[in-house]
């Protein structure tokens, strides 16, 4: 027998079951060590940032004084631990402590309201000024582990406002809390901005160039529609006993418990778009829905709403049924603040419609 086959033969190896649980082990307490350790730094942050709220209140109100308080305390740290405390950092972690008082219960121990985020998520929270958006979105980035780049793009493209359910008159942010039997309108964003599709909004583009830069960048488009979306279906095709039809895409959304078809326009919505989907959602019920399914719901994808077209079509009459404009880039903050103001005016004219309706048909 040759050298090589002797060292071959004697060669051990080690049992695969073995190294999968050895190596489990060293992934757990690794992850487990990352956990222990952003607990601590933000706990830690926490605390400085209580410390120095409390300094304050003791002598001027924050203005110049406290600047200079932070600016003080800043050298001395640096001059103890190193780099790691500068003034920008004190200041994030002062307001960290302002805008989340009850993160910590007095022992130390996380409040159960709260989970703990990465600091990278709690110091992008600190932007968002209004209390009940920034704990919606604190909420939401726990249960759905959101990671920071997500989060960012959502707090960005205010996710929170283009909900159509703070479209509502008399609008006044607050989380979702019936987990029940959530509305569509909980889950529905308008409008929809969709610049990872790679369409130039100057350039002319077909209703299939449209439907194939969202297959093609689907999961990105799925956490931009909301949440409890999964894909069903391009261009299904529902045989009826005289015509045959396609539907652009279609949907599942497990919150819902409904089919959600979209119908892709690449201009202005018009009253032939709502007629047909209409009949895509009567259609769909009536061969594709199952007993246990909710009543399907549909949403125009266009390039921009009509104000007739809310107040006098069938869209006022089905609450079901959804038109929600797409941009094709990454607008301002101010740009898309308006973009949602004139989508709340499109989505009030439908509902005051629809509320007439309402009304004339009690009157008969």
């Amino acid at each position: 027998m040759k050298m090589a086959e002797i060292q071959q033969t004697n060669k051990q190896t080690i049992n695969d079951n073995f190294f999968s649980e050895i190596r489990n082990i060293i992934s757990e307490g690794r992850e487990n060590s990352y956990t222990t350790i952003n607990s601590v730094m933000v706990e830690t942050y926490w605390k400085i940032g209580r410390r120095i709220v409390e300094e304050e209140h003791q002598g001027q109100e924050y203005a110049e004084y406290g600047k200079q308080q932070l600016k003080l305390l800043s050298e001395k740290l640096d001059e103890e631990f190193g780099k790691g405390f500068s003034f920008q950092s004190l200041y994030f972690y002062r307001k960290f402590y302002k805008c989340f008082p009850h993160l910590y219960k007095v022992n130390g121990k996380v409040s159960p309201l709260w989970k703990i985020l990465p600091w990278s998520h709690y110091k992008r929270l600190l932007s968002v000024e209004n209390e009940q958006m920034r704990e919606w979105y604190m909420r939401e980035a726990v249960e759905e582990t959101w990671s920071y780049q997500l989060l960012d793009r959502n707090i960005s493209t205010q996710y929170f406002e283009r909900r159509l359910i703070a479209q509502n008159k008399g609008y006044k942010p607050k989380p979702i809390e019936n987990k029940e039997k959530p509305d569509p309108t909980d889950i529905i964003k308008n409008p929809t901005v969709a610049e990872f599709l790679g369409l130039s909004p100057n350039s002319d583009f077909s209703e299939s160039d449209l439907e194939s830069a969202i297959i093609t960048n689907l999961q990105k488009f799925l956490l931009e529609l909301g949440k409890g979306f999964s894909f069903v279906a391009r261009q299904q095709h529902i045989r009826t006993d005289e015509n045959d039809y396609f539907i652009d895409l279609v949907f599942y959304n497990y919150l819902l418990k409904s089919f959600v078809l979209i119908d892709l326009k690449s201009n202005k919505i018009t009253y032939q778009d709502v007629g047909q989907m209409d009949m895509y959602l009567q259609m769909y019920d009536d061969y594709k829905k199952q007993p246990d399914d909710n009543p399907t719901i549909g949403i125009i994808l266009c390039a921009d709403t009509d104000g007739d077209v809310a107040k006098y079509s069938t869209l006022a009459k089905n609450d079901r049924m959804f038109a929600s404009k797409y941009k094709l880039y990454m607008p301002t903050q101010e740009e898309l603040r308006k973009e949602i103001e004139r989508q709340k005016q499109f989505y009030q004219l439908q509902k005051k419609a629809t509320q007439q309706i309402e009304n004339d048909n009690s009157d008969k």
